[in-house]
């Protein structure tokens, strides 16, 4: 198949999903075309079967800001004729899917029916999509698309419940490549971070407010009163200064690490202990399942999607948003040394189950479905 796939190129979960599913698909012998306005962070490797096309946005002084979704749905017209897609694949539904209904509406014009599945990752529903000023465009353009899959069960349950969606939602979860993310011999960094076999505490994220990164300093104060740990903080945003200063305030910054944004997170996943995730909402939880796949337990709140991952009891623990007492009396008892072991165990087992060569064939499947339901509806119509 040659597929296109639309995307943000950053760091944050969607992005991140949808470049890994087309490295995958290339492998696989599938030619992708990558269409947005940076090269995606995770398209790090050579391909033959792997493209890149730029969006490339003008500035004119009619404008006050540039418009992007023009931009990007002339690219995808420009891409979908010259390199005869299959099928687009668009991630995030602002404003990915509202450009490609438009694409697909001039291909039509010009003779070309292209199908448009498009993913929903999360914020695009639960935060963005709920803005009153964009629930019409973000309830026409599910609705328009050929195929909608969902991350999480929860996720597909909330978008029924937040907007008048007539189209089947499919749920396809989030993946791992474990030959990427595996526990690697790092014993000499844990010796260096650790070197009087403290417990290592990791949490990473974009630090914003709906990540409560303050909850997860408070947790690790508290499990820090109780046995010698180490704190690392992966990852930078908004919420990253008024951290700091909480650090600062409980006098625990000797035994706290940021390090900012890491490509190679899974080096330090490697070594850790436990890790953290308190938010307030998580889709599916990309980052636990990476820690997962590192043979890491974790300690996360039972919202959203991170129930249908993280099993309580087994790889770890969930908690009410807020709780952090609950979380941190959890985390004492994962890394009790008798504990341990049998968490990092069930952790990595259910990874396993997230591993990318059982999600792809799901996609896969479900691409060749949507193809052949709008190749039989365009036959009808003629």
């Amino acid at each position: 198949m040659k597929i296109g796939i639309v995307c943000y190129p950053t760091f944050g979960g969607s992005g991140v999903v949808a470049t890994e599913l087309g490295k995958a698909l290339a492998k696989e012998g599938h030619k992708i075309h990558f269409i947005t306005y940076s090269q995606p962070s995770r398209l790090d490797f050579l391909n033959e079967n792997l493209s890149y096309h730029e969006v490339n946005i003008r500035s004119y002084p009619l404008f006050e800001y540039a418009p992007y979704e023009l931009a990007l749905a002339s690219k995808m017209v420009d891409v979908v004729k010259n390199e005869r897609l299959d099928l687009l694949h668009v991630h995030y539904a602002i404003p990915h899917a509202s450009a490609a209904y438009m694409a697909k509406q001039i291909l039509k014009t010009q003779g070309i029916t292209i199908p448009v599945v498009t993913t929903l990752h999360g914020t695009d529903i639960t935060l963005v999509g709920k803005d009153a000023s964009y629930e019409p465009v973000v309830t026409f353009s599910i609705n328009q698309s050929d195929g909608v899959t969902a991350v999480s069960e929860d996720l597909r349950k909330e978008t029924y419940q937040s907007f008048r969606i007539t189209n089947d939602i499919e749920v396809i979860p989030n993946f791992i490549d474990l030959e990427k993310f595996k526990k690697q011999k790092k014993d000499h960094f844990k010796k260096a971070i650790c070197p009087n076999g403290e417990a290592l505490v990791v949490h990473t994220s974009n630090f914003r407010k709906v990540k409560r990164v303050g909850d997860v300093i408070t947790i690790f104060a508290n499990i820090h009163n109780e046995i010698p740990a180490k704190l690392l903080l992966i990852g930078d945003g908004p919420e990253r200064v008024r951290a700091e200063a909480q650090c600062r305030e409980l006098g625990i910054c000797d035994d706290v690490r940021f390090l900012g944004k890491l490509e190679a997170v899974e080096e330090v996943l490697s070594v850790a202990d436990l890790f953290i995730m308190p938010s307030e909402k998580e889709s599916f939880g990309l980052a636990a399942l990476e820690a997962m796949a590192c043979e890491v337990p974790v300690i996360s709140t039972n919202t959203g999607g991170l129930p249908e991952l993280n099993i309580q009891g087994g790889t770890g623990f969930l908690s009410n948003v807020g709780d952090v007492e609950d979380m941190t009396r959890k985390s004492l008892f994962v890394l009790d040394k008798n504990n341990l072991p049998r968490f990092k165990e069930n952790a990595l087992r259910r990874a396993k189950e997230f591993d990318i060569s059982r999600i792809l064939p799901l996609y896969e499947s479900y691409y060749q479905q949507v193809m052949e339901k709008t190749a039989a509806k365009s036959t009808n119509l003629t």
